[in-house]
């Protein structure tokens, strides 16, 4: 017969599942802190010897790590998803560039259109908090913050797709444009009227998602999406003539020093 005895879950083993629900979940962020051993056996209402057990279970598979002095945080499982060989060619070639916008409209559409349906009334209050901050940042014309913001509003709404394998991979993606892997976002952001744009177009994605419009959601990423594939298009061919009208001044100038 295919049954199995009833026994009592151990507590270390509950703890362990909460804390690995949470990490899934995105809830709990690589290089985030987790609190003391005291408050947190006091919230999860467990003895410590039970939470010193589920914590040394998780640091063991790499989900969490401990800093001498420093406590114990959630570990940087996003390092894996490339290795540094992968990582050097994707800097290096403007092909890897336009793939990963390519690959970012395609995914983020599907997330936006996700969330338009799927998300609940408290994920679209942090997707609408996060434009906020973007639009104060806007106003204040700090372009750093700006950049930093985008990166917030965009996971925010991946996060409200509620599909874990897209969350983790695409907050590797970020991961790897806020290092400037890909192309430098600040320089974008410091440009005016490419500011007032793209704010325009993350408030197009916001209001879509706020409606629960899941078509012009997805419209709205591709749109937005497209134009800054289309910007960064724009700066390699302008980086390519300045290039080239250096050369033309170079050799001017040996010419005229020869005459």
């Amino acid at each position: 017969m295919p049954f199995q005895p009833v026994t009592t879950e151990k507590l270390s083993i509950a703890v362990t599942r909460q804390i690995e629900q949470l990490i899934l979940r995105g809830i709990l962020r690589p290089g985030e802190r987790l609190p003391s051993e005291r408050e947190l056996a006091g919230r999860l209402q467990v003895s410590r010897p039970s939470l010193r057990e589920a914590i040394a279970d998780l640091s063991q598979r790499g989900l969490l790590t401990s800093r001498a002095g420093a406590g114990i945080y959630v570990a940087d499982v996003l390092g894996s998803a490339f290795s540094d060989a992968l990582i050097e060619l994707f800097a290096n070639h403007d092909e890897a560039v336009f793939d990963y916008l390519s690959f970012r409209r395609d995914m983020e559409g599907l997330a936006a259109e996700r969330a338009a349906r799927l998300a609940s009334a408290t994920d679209l209050k942090v997707i609408g908090a996060a434009f906020a901050r973007m639009e104060a940042a806007h106003r204040k014309g700090d372009a750093d913050e700006e950049a930093a913001l985008d990166a917030e509003f965009h996971l925010s709404i991946i996060e409200a797709s509620h599909n874990v394998i897209m969350l983790h991979m695409m907050r590797s993606m970020y991961q790897l444009l806020r290092e400037g892997v890909f192309y430098n976002r600040q320089i974008m952001f410091r440009q005016n009227t490419t500011r007032a744009t793209l704010l325009d177009q993350h408030r197009a994605i916001n209001d879509a998602l706020q409606a629960r419009d899941a078509t012009a959601a997805r419209q709205a990423v591709v749109d937005h999406l497209t134009y800054v594939e289309h910007r960064l298009a724009d700066d390699r061919k302008a980086e390519a003539h300045e290039a080239i009208a250096r050369q033309r001044l170079e050799h001017v100038g040996r010419n005229a020093s020869r005459a």
